[in-house]
């Protein structure tokens, strides 16, 4: 079974840790040795900064973790090898080892406000923006502005045109609705939402109305679902596998099947959902969407070939 999952913060729990080898982490949601045990064919590793970095030292974070990125991508060529472009993916359909790993930032402080950064970004590898966390930054507002959250800026709308250009992913999670719907408008590209869940079934802020989530099938993309407790149940400790699974079906049946992908966000939650305690259990979600009638072609989907399909799509031919 073919498994790609779109949210991870394994980078920051490095770089907090002043640890630099994935192999060595073991008391983290994932590891280089639970990815191997699990069958992770492909994984975003997200670059978020923290807040206490967000002003003067956002680039500099940014930076620090994208080299321990590399850093392990070197370490363990045989294990470990980046997802930079089209024939990357290509290669990864039918050799699904070594793990393909996507660098992803979380988070549009980290540009500080220059598309030069941007472009800087993406020649280190970075395929994927998320474009705000919960707050305001230079692009856009994030959900956690509430009624008062505005659109994309100017600044915002130049970096959507210019990610797709060069073959980035955008990434809408955390975005606020007006934002979010300036990104549909814009983007010429299909838009994922990494690591976020439907609204109808947990009334989080973080989560998507039907609306949105019928847009971004529309625009042919994807929406990672999150295994935070707090956006799967109320209250948040009595969330389990059995929520996660009643996601991806809500998903399935309100955007189609090339809808639903995973974005766990492990080692960004401080808690997870019973049956899915880290990167190890995230198997247990094939048993359970088989018992629930679904094919195994649209399992394979769900568990990774949806979000390969939009990779595919956005990066480009070849790195430059």
């Amino acid at each position: 079974m073919f498994i790609f999952d779109a949210h991870i913060d394994t980078l920051g729990i490095l770089a907090e840790r002043g640890c630099e080898d994935l192999a060595a982490l073991t008391d983290s949601h994932v590891n280089l040795e639970k990815m191997e045990k699990a069958g992770i064919n492909a994984q975003f590793f997200a670059v978020y900064v923290p807040s206490r970095y967000r002003f003067g030292l956002a680039l500099h974070k940014a930076m620090e973790m994208i080299d321990i990125f590399w850093q392990n991508v070197e370490r363990y060529p045989e294990k470990l090898q980046p997802l930079l472009n089209r024939e990357d993916c290509r290669i990864l359909e039918t050799n699904r080892q070594p793990i393909r790993c996507l660098l992803s930032i979380e988070g549009g402080e980290a540009l500080e406000g220059s598309l030069s950064n941007l472009r800087n970004f993406f020649k280190l590898g970075v395929r994927a923006l998320t474009l705000t966390w919960n707050h305001r930054n230079a692009l856009a507002d994030g959900v956690g502005e509430g009624k008062f959250a505005s659109g994309l800026s100017e600044f915002g709308r130049e970096v959507v045109d210019e990610m797709n250009r060069l073959g980035m992913i955008v990434d809408v999670s955390h975005l606020a609705e007006p934002g979010f719907w300036d990104v549909v408008e814009v983007s010429s590209q299909p838009i994922i939402a990494s690591h976020s869940n439907a609204y109808r079934l947990c009334g989080h802020r973080r989560n998507l109305t039907d609306e949105q989530i019928k847009a971004i099938a529309d625009s042919g993309g994807v929406i990672g679902v999150n295994f935070h407790p707090g956006f799967l149940a109320d209250p948040p400790r009595t969330a389990s596998i059995d929520h996660v699974v009643e996601q991806i079906l809500y998903l399935l049946k309100l955007g189609g099947s090339d809808t639903p992908a995973l974005g766990s966000d492990f080692d960004g939650i401080s808690s997870t959902p019973a049956g899915l305690e880290n990167v190890e259990k995230t198997p247990n979600l094939i048993t359970k969407l088989e018992k629930q009638g679904v094919s195994e072609t649209l399992i394979e989907k769900v568990m990774g070939k949806n979000l390969l399909r939009v990779v595919s799509q956005v990066l480009p031919e070849k790195s430059s």
